[in-house]
């Protein structure tokens, strides 16, 4: 009875193919349209909270107006913030401490993470990628930035660097796939850097498959990233240096050197500090580069790629909690350290 159903249904499809293309094109419009409709309901929603919400400060007692006015204006924030943030700051600080299902199990997700060798692989990975990227993408970038700064051309140097910038970490990972890109020897390599290899009577390398140098590999391509931002950070910065310090330093006789390092980076301290800080961050948090070029594998596995392997691949929501915890005591101190400088600068100022 069944089988006779579904042939009666499928019979007249596979006689007319066209009738199956006319039901994929009206279910694909129909999809389209409860998306747009979707959207427009939820913008109309949010113009009218937003309007009920001026109406009501607009209505508000004269003499407490200004309070409800600000209470109007900030609260909104303040419940997204609560909602989106600290709730599952919370949520998620509690269930480092629970074996996902709620059952409290203490601090046995840390001894697992600092007895587990594979954790501990991740751990000091992290502690490679947070001491390398930074040192380096900042260095690099100030050196260019101090070498190009006023010269010809100056802008189109500039434009050269900043430009993996606008390129996702997804899409720099397969950019750099293809240039780490391996095959046996006698096989036509399809890989820069193994070709350039190959034209100078060298073997070819695995360069992605061998720890622990695939880790380095990797951060070159976080470094090749985060250097355009470095370098137009600390351009501006230079630039903004008076050129009264420059010429006297250089009227009593200080060579290059001295110049860069008794006026330029004492000028520049607030921006180095800003610049370092927010490469630490985003080191920290790397996932896309790593999952994009070796999944992990390897030994080059590192905290937030495995955060995300143990809360959604395998269903550890514990030990993917007990991660994210310990990846934001990490990133804490960088962050508090900020504040202090621009603490110290402004009452500087």
């Amino acid at each position: 009875m069944l089988s006779t159903l579904l042939y009666s249904v499928a019979a007249p499809l596979a006689a007319h193919p066209g009738l199956l293309n006319t039901a994929r094109k009206t279910s694909f419009w129909n999809d389209l349209w409860q998306k747009f409709g979707t959207m427009f309901v939820g913008i109309a929603a949010f113009l009218a909270v937003v309007g009920l919400i001026l109406f009501l400060a607009d209505r508000a007692p004269k003499r407490s107006r200004d309070v409800w006015q600000l209470i109007a204006f900030v609260a909104p924030g303040l419940i997204l913030l609560g909602i989106g943030l600290i709730y599952p700051a919370l949520r998620t600080g509690y269930q480092a401490f629970t074996d996902g299902k709620d059952n409290f199990v203490g601090v046995d997700n840390f001894v697992w993470i600092f007895t587990s060798g594979e954790m501990l692989v991740s751990l000091l990975n992290t502690l490679i990628w947070v001491l390398c990227v930074p040192f380096f993408a900042t260095a690099i970038g100030l050196t260019y930035a101090v070498f190009i700064d006023k010269s010809r051309g100056e802008k189109a140097l500039k434009s050269l660097v900043f430009m993996p910038m606008a390129i996702s970490f997804v899409g720099a990972g397969i950019i750099w796939s293809f240039m780490y890109a391996y095959r046996s020897k006698g096989f036509a390599q399809t890989g820069l850097l193994n070709q350039i290899l190959v034209w100078i009577g060298l073997e070819p390398v695995q360069f992605l498959n061998t720890p622990p140098w695939n880790t380095f590999f990797l951060i070159v391509v976080l470094i090749w990233i985060q250097t355009g931002f470095a370098m137009v950070v600390l351009s501006a910065s230079i630039k903004a240096i008076p050129t009264e310090q420059v010429e006297a330093a250089r009227l009593d006789g200080a060579s290059g050197w001295q110049v860069f390092r008794n006026v330029t980076i004492p000028g520049i301290r607030g921006s180095l500090v800003v610049v370092i800080t927010t490469i630490s961050i985003a080191t920290l948090k790397v996932f896309d580069i790593v999952k994009t070029m070796t999944s992990g594998n390897n030994k080059t596995s590192v905290i937030a790629l495995d955060m995300y392997d143990q809360a959604f691949r395998f269903g550890e929501v514990g030990h993917g909690a007990a991660l994210a915890l310990i990846l934001f005591i990490m990133v804490l101190p960088v962050v508090i350290y900020n504040v202090r400088v621009m603490r110290k600068q402004r009452e500087i100022r």
